[in-house]
């Protein structure tokens, strides 16, 4: 038998899941998220080997979805020293690299950085040449302050990357062996938001090698040392883990794109709305033909940037989230007991009002836990009081959906994660709501059965090149990505091909984006 293990890293629970060759889920475990969060994850791993009576010699990949990266990014944690150099003098002086971070974040990383002459229009011609001397002067000066990496972004980069190629190069020489990360490696068009997340992915690399080979270390205690490890990526593919610790970045949301893409293959459904339920928020997706759909910016650490990642409402309502009442008002969430539930929840003999006690003392939901007593709830909260948080919950909740939707029509939605036996079999804007069985491990059977994938996007100048060639070139290179990231060169097909007229430029610009 051929067995792949998914795992993905929650705020209060690590989950894992073992699927067979027709993605039948053989067993799947839940264990507590550590502060370290490696260790939550072996144990999680050694109780799904023993509970499964899994043989280690069966076991062919293990796909990882984890936070590492979004905790350390959050927190200003471990993250390296960056240079960051931008190609694109005179005319994107103005506004520095990092200038609008947050203090924190752009002292963790250093706040190095240097802007030299060079760029390129949208059409792919030069703005001006690039100074080289200026670029190994600014290479010389990262070298001396000991920056970890160095990241390098130039205007229009994703049309004609020559600067940004030959500015690594000169880095190369003047700091060998240090990792560089160049913008159109990493995202689309915007120069701010493509820097930005090119240097916030320069910061990570020192955190995933370690994660990278903390993981390795842990699979190896478990006789799975020669097992391949890959890396669930922010938009539902996966890649294997040399190509993530290059590009660490791209695996910052995975975790939220795990349970949306689960909830596809829990229904074989393609289209619907996903809502996630954990222990700390709710994250409200949309299903488009199998995969998340994609936001066009999103926020990491408070910096926006312009990488691939799914489109979600997340509200701080969930199971840990606490209920507080005055007089007639009641206010569910933000804040929540998280994974202290068992410890601190009214159902265990705790003191605290949460959710998931306002849920088992409504009887909709019920946990397998003798000592979860939802009587206990009963008797110290009045019953108008539960009445009255259950539907302001139901309220919350359906209001997310709203926000997600693209039309008034009633949608399908899918309810997954540790928390979504606490809601309703019907919901307003629901035309169905549906509750998978193993709904709960839906975050890991996403990393389990994710596929691996490239995505482009370049913009092209239909003045310069015909339509054609340039769907050609971009399919060509998603390709490639998807052989980096560690597909099989005999099995990549180009799935999606998407072409978007760029406004206000001239020279007939588009820009076209291709997955395969």
């Amino acid at each position: 038998m051929r067995i792949r293990i998914g795992i993905d890293v929650g705020s209060t629970h690590t989950d894992s899941v073992a699927i067979d060759e027709r993605n039948e889920v053989i067993h799947a475990v839940k264990a507590r998220t550590t502060a370290d969060v490696t260790s939550g994850i072996v144990e999680s791993l050694r109780k799904l080997i023993s509970e499964g009576d899994i043989n280690a010699d069966d076991v062919t990949a293990v796909m990882f979805g984890t936070t590492h990266i979004l905790n350390a990014i959050v927190q200003r944690r471990g993250l390296g020293k960056v240079g960051a150099l931008r190609i694109g003098a005179p005319a994107t002086k103005a506004i520095d690299p990092m200038l609008d971070w947050p203090g924190d974040l752009r002292e963790a990383v250093g706040g190095l950085k240097a802007i030299v002459e060079g760029g390129h229009e949208y059409s792919g011609e030069e703005i001006s040449p690039l100074n080289e001397d200026e670029v190994r002067k600014a290479a010389e000066v990262f070298r001396d302050s000991g920056v970890e990496a160095v990241a390098i972004s130039s205007v229009f980069s994703i049309v004609n990357p020559e600067h940004e190629l030959r500015a690594a190069e000169i880095v190369r020489e003047v700091i060998p062996g240090i990792p560089i990360v160049m913008s159109h490696q990493i995202s689309s068009m915007g120069l701010l938001e493509r820097e930005n997340a090119t240097i916030l992915n320069a910061a990570s690399i020192k955190v995933m090698r370690k994660a990278i080979r903390s993981l390795r270390e842990s699979l190896s205690s478990l006789g799975l040392e020669e097992v391949p490890m890959f890396f669930a990526q922010n938009d539902g593919t996966t890649a294997k883990a040399n190509y993530i610790e290059k590009y660490p970045i791209f695996t910052v949301v995975a975790p939220i794109s795990n349970s949306i893409r689960g909830a596809h293959v829990l229904t074989g459904i393609k289209d619907a709305i996903v809502v996630d339920t954990g222990g700390t928020t709710s994250n409200i997706g949309v299903l488009t033909q199998g995969y998340p759909r994609e936001a066009l910016e999103v926020e990491i650490g408070g910096v926006r940037t312009n990488i691939r990642s799914p489109d979600i409402v997340a509200i701080g309502l969930a199971g840990g989230s606490i209920v507080r009442v005055s007089g007639d008002d009641v206010k569910v969430g933000p804040v929540s007991v998280g994974y202290r539930l068992i410890e601190e929840g009214i159902a265990w003999g705790g003191d605290v009002l949460t959710a998931t006690d306002v849920a088992l003392a409504k009887g909709v939901m019920k946990i397998d836990d003798e000592r979860c007593v939802p009587q206990r709830v009963k008797e110290r909260v009045p019953a108008e009081v539960i009445e009255k948080a259950y539907a302001k919950m139901v309220e919350m909740l359906e209001e997310a959906i709203d926000k997600v939707k693209t039309s008034p029509e009633p949608a399908t939605v899918i309810l997954v994660g540790g928390g979504s036996l606490m809601w309703p079999r019907e919901l307003k804007g629901a035309k169905e709501v549906i509750r998978p069985k193993y709904a709960q491990s839906a975050n890991a059977l996403g990393a389990a059965t994710a596929l691996v994938g490239g995505v482009v996007e370049k913009a092209f100048s239909y003045d310069h090149i015909t339509r054609g060639e340039a769907i050609k070139q971009a399919s060509e290179e998603a390709v490639r990505k998807a052989m980096d990231a560690g597909a099989a060169p005999g099995t990549i097909q180009v799935t999606e091909v998407e072409e978007i007229a760029l406004p206000y430029l001239p020279g007939n610009a588009v820009k076209i984006r291709v997955k395969a």
